[in-house]
């Protein structure tokens, strides 16, 4: 379960003023996301994973957030939290899989499963994406939109977030974008835009930047927990 956090150590140490990010050796980023909310997403894929298995680097002006790992169904994998130090694992029987492929089929998915945890326990995510029909284009990239209800339960059965809102898809790289929402804690709401700014790939000028370039400094006040409940898209 350690196994994204042991990655994320291992990585070659840059600082956030450095041209790019380093990433493990074995590994080969493809795309780089800037985002309106002050963050810099990196995709890339690793020798030795599994047949469509997709993993992001996710930073803000003060270094990295986020590690993440899905599955060709966009499932989460395996994720690393550096804000708060707790890595999630899928657990190996979900009730109810997410699955990107039933989305584009029927234009709707609902999913049900949990999250392990040796930090924080039992974590269990139950929600919907649903494809509203719209399609957008984004710096030359031709998304689709949906909308999402997502709930977080403790391992008490305790609601510890809930969160809707709208998403993007691509169909060609077998994701989701984040986009516009709003996360309620029992003790708070705020809401969060972290729709794409620029695309960006290999030989383009900002790929691999380890400096976001959209909103920086405009919304600090909500960080680190904004910055937490940003990654929930993977």
């Amino acid at each position: 379960m350690k196994q994204l956090a042991i990655i994320a150590l291992a990585m070659t140490p840059v600082p956030v003023t450095a041209a790019q990010f380093g990433l493990p050796a074995g590994c080969t980023a493809y795309l780089t996301v800037q985002d309106r909310s002050c963050g810099v997403d990196h995709h890339f894929r690793c020798d030795g994973d599994v047949a469509g298995t997709q993993r992001r680097v996710s930073l803000s002006e003060t270094g990295m957030t986020y590690m993440g790992q899905i599955d060709a169904e966009t499932q989460w994998l395996q994720s690393y939290h550096p804000l708060s130090d707790h890595t999630e694992e899928l657990e190996p029987n979900p009730l109810e899989r997410a699955s990107l492929s039933d989305l584009i089929a029927t234009g709707a998915d609902d999913y049900d499963f949990q999250t392990l945890s040796a930090e924080i326990g039992i974590s269990r995510y139950v929600g919907r994406d649903t494809l509203t029909g719209t399609t957008v284009e984004i710096d030359g990239i031709t998304l689709e939109e949906t909308t999402y209800d997502l709930t977080a339960y403790a391992p008490d059965g305790s609601v510890m977030w809930q969160s809707e809102g709208r998403e993007f898809i691509s169909r060609d790289w077998r994701m989701f974008l984040s986009g516009k929402g709003r996360v309620n804690t029992p003790t708070d709401s705020f809401d969060r835009d972290n729709t794409p700014m620029e695309f960006i790939f290999p030989g383009e000028d900002g790929f691999l930047s380890t400096k976001p370039k959209y909103g920086c400094g405009v919304m600090m006040s909500a960080a680190p927990a904004l910055q937490e409940f940003s990654n929930a898209n993977i």
